[in-house]
């Protein structure tokens, strides 16, 4: 059997991937009255009289939802919220075993940006956190912004964030591997989804000046006419420094990283030999990259990196988000802010000492046991320094 028909016969099997289970019993007579009633009155009326308590008196503090819309389904595409059920129910696992978080998939049936965020609002009060996740771009921006405006507890897109925070630090270990400085490197970013737009913007806020992202028209650039989104636009006013013109093969020229967030086959051999000395290639698109390892490699790259399991430096998601969630919940953080994210990329990236350090080992494998622990301790540390922890 290929790995999709044993995954769907799995799947018949397990009926589900995630479930309920009781922490106290509830068995008995004096169980039953102090579990629920009439004993339950009391945390209730607590609670009435100090919100903040239900992190306290109920799993509230331990608790995520998983949310989407089913419009962006890994690389499925529209495929709609029940579809979706199967991946969100995954992250909730992988938010179980890796971030020991309870987690609840809910998959909305609504395209509208609006319906989405006043439904979500509706529900915050359950909730120590809120994970979007695959939600199109550029609903997912306006989504997201509109969310953070009116929460009181973490907003994560991960397919933006998590993204970032692992591509930054796989940054932050190449320019320790070449020796080259952030304030001189030019990065470009083909695909302005919602990867590759917080990507970019992450790196520019840890001090990247030279970014240019690219799409299918070229280079995104200040004064343009033309622009496919108002998140483009907002992008032209934070990126390409030099005013840059034209397609991604005459933009890569003189380029230090690129990221590809895009589709594959898009970068060939003769692009990869345009860039300096020293090169890095993050070609992420899944499961066909942008250009494969080994072309990379032959034009000169010294250090290449995927989103696929089978080649190095695998930028995988799994790094990023359990850690940086259970880091915020045990701060009870109002929201996960630059900083934070920063400090995650610093932490993955410090965990490869410096006699590890090499072309073929710049982030950390996906199932390193020090991962979670290191990244919740860097987002709690920098939550109280930047004073949105509760605790």
């Amino acid at each position: 059997m290929t790995i999709f028909e044993e995954s769907l016969q799995k799947h018949f099997e397990w009926k589900g991937k995630i479930s309920v289970h009781a922490e106290v019993p509830a068995d008995t007579p004096e169980a039953l009255s102090l579990a629920y009633t009439p004993g339950v009155a009391a945390p209730c009326l607590a609670i009435q009289k100090d919100p903040d308590l239900s992190y306290e008196l109920t799993r509230r503090w331990n608790t995520v939802a998983v949310i989407t819309d089913g419009t962006a389904v890994l690389g499925l595409g529209d495929i709609g919220p029940e579809a979706g059920m199967p991946v969100m129910e995954g992250k909730c696992l992988l938010f179980k075993h890796y971030g020991e978080i309870d987690a609840v998939p809910l998959c909305i049936r609504s395209k509208d940006p609006d319906e989405i965020v006043r439904t979500v609002s509706l529900l915050l009060g359950s909730f120590g956190g809120i994970n979007l996740e695959d939600i199109s771009a550029p609903r997912c921006f306006e989504i997201e912004r509109k969310l953070k405006a009116i929460s009181d507890i973490p907003i994560f897109h991960d397919d933006q964030h998590g993204t970032a925070v692992i591509a930054l630090a796989a940054l932050m270990n190449a320019l320790r591997l070449t020796g080259k400085k952030k304030e001189n490197l030019k990065v470009v970013i083909n695909g302005v989804g919602a990867a590759g737009t917080a990507v970019g913007r992450l790196m520019i806020r840890y001090g990247v000046p030279n970014v240019i992202f690219s799409d299918r028209n070229g280079a995104i650039c200040e004064g343009d006419s033309l622009f496919l989104t108002e998140e483009h636009e907002r992008l032209s006013h934070i990126s390409n420094p030099n005013h840059e013109h034209g397609s991604l093969r005459e933009i890569i020229r003189g380029a230090d990283l690129f990221f590809g967030l895009s589709r594959p086959r898009l970068v060939d051999e003769e692009m990869v030999r345009s860039m300096n000395r020293d090169s890095v290639v993050f070609a992420m698109a899944n499961p066909e990259p942008e250009i494969l390892p080994e072309a990379a490699k032959a034009a000169g790259a010294r250090i290449v990196g995927t989103g696929r399991s089978d080649y190095p430096n695998q930028i995988n998601n799994v790094l990023a988000f359990p850690g940086i969630f259970r880091g915020a919940l045990d701060v009870r953080a109002k929201e996960i802010n630059e900083e934070m994210k920063i400090s995650a990329s610093e932490a993955l990236s410090s965990l490869i000492s410096d006699e590890e350090l090499c072309e073929t080992y710049i982030i950390p494998k996906p199932f390193d046991p020090r991962v979670r622990d290191a990244v919740a301790r860097a987002v709690a540390e920098t939550a109280r320094k930047t004073g949105v922890a509760r605790i």
